[in-house]
């Protein structure tokens, strides 16, 4: 069960290849979260990213995953939920070992990038 509950909808999900899935999910501009972030001018926290990141991650693996890493994370956009809910994730997965799996992610709205990032996850 996502932390996130109410803050986001995931529209599809889709296997591209044996590595590569593609997530269209649509974020809740009413969500609380954006009344302290900011009131008036509504941002997407980056943690929340990384948490749908995970979220959906679980989802296409079956396990419950623990972030051991994160590197070359690279927030390139804002994301306003009342101007762009709608967000494409990739997610390019790989098994580092038998417990350990690594995600590099990209996001984006239209054509334009809001975020890069490589995730690694134990499995427990």
């Amino acid at each position: 069960m996502s932390l996130l509950k109410e803050f986001y909808s995931v529209e599809s999900l889709e296997k591209q290849t044996d590595s590569r899935y593609v997530a269209r999910i649509c974020l809740n501009p009413k969500h609380s979260i954006f009344k302290g972030h900011f009131p008036g001018n509504p941002v997407t926290p980056g943690v929340c990213m990384m948490q749908i990141i995970k979220d959906l991650t679980e989802q296409i693996t079956a396990r419950t995953l623990f972030m051991s890493s994160s590197s070359n994370v690279k927030f390139m956009a804002l994301i306003n939920p009342e101007i762009n809910p709608i967000l494409s994730l990739q997610l390019d997965l790989a098994l580092a070992d038998e417990q350990t799996i690594k995600v590099k992610n990209v996001t984006t709205f239209d054509d334009t990038v809001a975020l890069k990032l490589t995730n690694t996850y134990k499995m427990i």
